[in-house]
């Protein structure tokens, strides 16, 4: 009885604890002259299990949908055009436009949260809400396409580096990006053809994408106050970032659900492009761009459960 209580506790109040388990993680490893030594080992562990983690929670929400139920809705292509023209307009103005490094990094961040695919666990809220899971699943594979795509494309653009090409840093970031965006959907297909077991098996694995991403969430969550802490900048800059996360979190719930509208469809259109994979983004804000970049979609993670608690709350309340 204690346990099933403690579970719940957990489930209930994942984010909080996971991003507070982040944020004491890190302190204790940058204070703690003892663990010195451990030092590189575990900053060689954490570039490695990020983006692992991220793979096996693709490779698990792909496990459990079929090809047959993937149908595209024009809806789909609207929003994908708007997080294309979206993002290349927040690069043009990057690349184009004179402006302090405070501005850049807002609008860094800004992009991050436009071009980052739908998250993995939106397709539950959407069905809570009384949305289509699968038509969100589609757009979750067109988006991760998408993503895999547009980033290399943009990202070495935008926050270029002297000691590499463009050709080159774009290789690099595909390399990276496309494998792990796609690598899980050909993955799951190919397990469900050729060796059914192992799929029934990840498809049946409930809770452990729920729990992957408590991980990821702490481990990201500890990367982004290494990058708070070790900053320079103002602390009126980082709220500024916070604040651009916000207004991409509105414009993108509101744009989805006004397009999803006409075409019947609102609560899928408005979680698809509005609940991102933040970890995701966290990640690719932190690794190729300005690393405080990843201060935006680290306050995204709060807005949109922000926002998806409210309508939760509300679907309940109206039942």
């Amino acid at each position: 009885m204690l346990f099933r209580v403690l579970l719940r506790f957990v489930k209930d109040w994942t984010l909080p604890i996971s991003m507070l388990m982040g944020t004491i993680a890190y302190f204790v490893f940058a204070r703690a002259t003892f663990l010195e030594p451990t030092k590189p080992f575990v900053n060689s562990l954490i570039t490695f299990l990020t983006p692992s983690l991220i793979f096996a929670q693709l490779l698990l929400t792909f496990c459990k949908i079929s090809v047959r139920e993937l149908a595209p809705s024009p809806w789909h292509g609207w929003l994908l055009l708007f997080q294309v023209f979206s993002s290349v307009f927040l690069a043009a103005l990057l690349l184009w436009v004179p402006m302090d490094d405070a501005y850049r990094e807002v609008f860094e961040g800004a992009m991050v949260c436009l071009i980052c695919p739908t998250a993995t666990a939106a397709a539950v809220i959407t069905g809570k809400l009384g949305g289509s899971a699968p038509s969100l699943t589609t757009y979750t594979l067109l988006s991760n396409l998408l993503a895999a795509i547009v980033v290399p494309l943009l990202f070495p653009l935008v926050e270029p580096h002297a000691d590499i090409t463009f050709f080159a840093a774009f290789l690099k970031i595909l390399g990276k990006v496309f494998p792990l965006l796609l690598f899980p959907f050909f993955l799951a297909i190919l397990l469900r053809r050729f060796m059914p077991v192992v799929h029934r098996f990840l498809s049946g694995l409930k809770d452990l994408a729920f729990y992957l991403w408590a991980v990821s969430l702490a481990i990201v969550t500890g990367e982004t106050v290494r990058s708070l802490v070790n900053s320079e900048a103002e602390i009126y800059v980082e709220v500024m970032i916070a604040l651009g996360g916000l207004i991409t979190c509105v414009v993108q719930f509101y744009l989805g659900k006004r397009i999803g509208t006409r075409y019947a469809d609102r609560i899928s259109a408005g979680q698809a492009l509005g609940q991102k994979n933040t970890i995701l983004a966290i990640w690719m804000a932190y690794t190729y761009l300005n690393p405080l970049a990843s201060v935006a979609p680290g306050s995204y993670v709060l807005w949109q459960n922000m926002f998806n608690s409210w309508q939760l709350w509300k679907k309940g309340h109206k039942g």
